[in-house]
């Protein structure tokens, strides 16, 4: 298992745009796939960025595979690698709903999302996917590659008053008890 070190927010690497992927069969890039996927799973998240542990390249990974602890009511969804994503929105119905992010530990944010996405990139055999995309997983996909422009979520909170540590965010009864 190669669990890796998340950078946290506050780190200049997180600020930093993502290179990308020329070779995506290369052994670097396969390596890192492997890194983010234990990475991902030995933190309970429901994606990771290539820049979250601190790599350069436009690279990310998410799926829940089984109900995730730290979004329990999510539904579950099969692990996808992306290289090189590029995401279009599809119509202009947006959602707002709260955010975590292994980046910005203990904290918890509401953000508006679109809806409905179109994604199009490489998998970890350098096949060209494209899918369309909505809700939860839209939701996580939008997040990831934000990270791959040097963005986190309390730069998109719909609000700065639905943003806080998860414990008060859960006292105050605007979230649901989820650990962060």
């Amino acid at each position: 298992m190669s669990v890796k070190e998340v950078l946290r927010m506050g780190h200049p690497f997180l600020r930093k745009v993502a290179q990308p992927v020329k070779e995506p069969l290369s052994a670097e890039i396969q390596a890192l796939i492997v890194d983010l996927r234990d990475t991902m799973q030995a933190r309970n998240g429901a994606g990771l960025a290539a820049p979250q542990i601190g790599s350069p390249w436009r690279v990310v990974i998410y799926g829940t595979g089984s109900p995730n602890p730290r979004y329990p009511e999510a539904p579950i969804i099969r692990e996808t690698v992306l290289i090189n994503p590029v995401l279009e929105p599809i119509g202009s119905d947006a959602q707002t709903g709260w955010e975590g992010c292994l980046s910005v530990p203990g904290l918890r944010g509401e953000v508006t999302r679109w809806q409905r996405v179109d994604v199009r990139a490489m998998d970890q055999n350098g096949n060209m996917i494209q899918r369309q995309l909505d809700g939860f997983e839209a939701r996580v996909v939008q997040h990831e590659c934000d990270h791959l422009d040097g963005v986190l979520f309390p730069q998109r909170l719909a609000s700065a008053a639905k943003f806080g540590y998860t414990e008060e965010l859960v006292n105050s009864g605007l979230i649901s008890a989820t650990p962060s």
